[in-house]
């Protein structure tokens, strides 16, 4: 969320400044009028306190890894609503606070990575697909088929699903396996239902994301703006599940099992 990064920013920058002035000023003077150290003003004693622990949360939350929580069934089977998840803040460059912008060139997205990212048509808020489409691809998605330049993908049925996240008035799909070149992956599909088929060219810079519940995600393929995400907008690879928990007390799902799970 980006009004939480902004007051993290606004409050390390504060309080690391506050801090700064008064080692090297403004004790200096209280000194010098008294002879001792007066007992310090309260936003400096806070300031130095809190300061350290802020810079610590901040550079860890930009440049290492950032916690979200899965909101919606769009990445079914492979990632549950009510999962916590850790993203990789440096596996395709280091980038600045708020304005996401990058400074640090260090990877980029591999076909299948599953990956955090701010959608064009809704930049305040962060979305998570896996990546289908490289720049330069031809993606096809025609009846429930991914073909990429012009190669079909191959699927595997698992079987029958009918657990949580099927699409209103549904009450079971197909588990399959879609071999996806390097990065084979757990989709569902509901046989008598298409969502969003087309063909598209990803042009530079952009890649093309889909969600692994087929017929239940808001992805590349049903954006009208643009059917691509840009390479700018990207926040990170997600890599681990660290908890599931659907609500805050844990009241609804909670499955210990998924502690430690690597996002494939």
């Amino acid at each position: 969320m980006v009004w939480f990064e902004t007051i993290l920013v606004v409050l390390t920058l504060f309080t690391g400044a506050v801090w700064l002035l008064d080692k090297l000023f403004l004790a200096k003077r209280r000194a010098a009028r008294s002879g001792l150290l007066d007992e310090e003003p309260v936003v400096v004693d806070y300031s130095r306190a809190f300061f350290p622990v802020l810079a610590i949360v901040l550079i860890l939350r930009s440049f290492v890894g950032e916690p979200f929580k899965i909101p919606s069934s769009s990445m079914m089977p492979n990632l549950l609503i009510g999962d916590f998840i850790l993203v990789n803040k440096f596996a395709y460059g280091l980038r600045l606070p708020i304005t996401n912008q990058k400074f640090v060139d260090i990877g980029e997205p591999k076909r299948g990575d599953v990956v955090v990212f701010k959608p064009p048509h809704d930049p305040e808020n962060n979305w998570i697909k896996r990546v289908i489409g490289l720049p330069g691809d031809r993606i096809s998605f025609q009846g429930n088929t991914v073909s990429i330049n012009g190669q079909p993908l191959a699927y595997q049925t698992l079987g029958t699903y009918t657990g949580r996240g099927l699409p209103g008035g549904v009450e079971s799909a197909t588990l399959l396996e879609e071999q996806l070149p390097g990065r084979p992956h757990k989709v569902l599909e509901v046989l008598d239902r298409v969502t969003g088929e087309g063909d598209w060219v990803v042009p530079q810079g952009h890649y093309f994301v889909m969600g692994d519940n087929r017929d239940n995600s808001e992805d590349g393929r049903l954006w009208t703006q643009t059917h691509f995400l840009p390479e700018e907008n990207l926040r990170g690879k997600a890599f681990l599940i660290w908890l599931n928990c659907e609500d805050w007390f844990c009241k609804g799902s909670f499955q210990p099992s998924r502690i430690g799970d690597s996002i494939q």
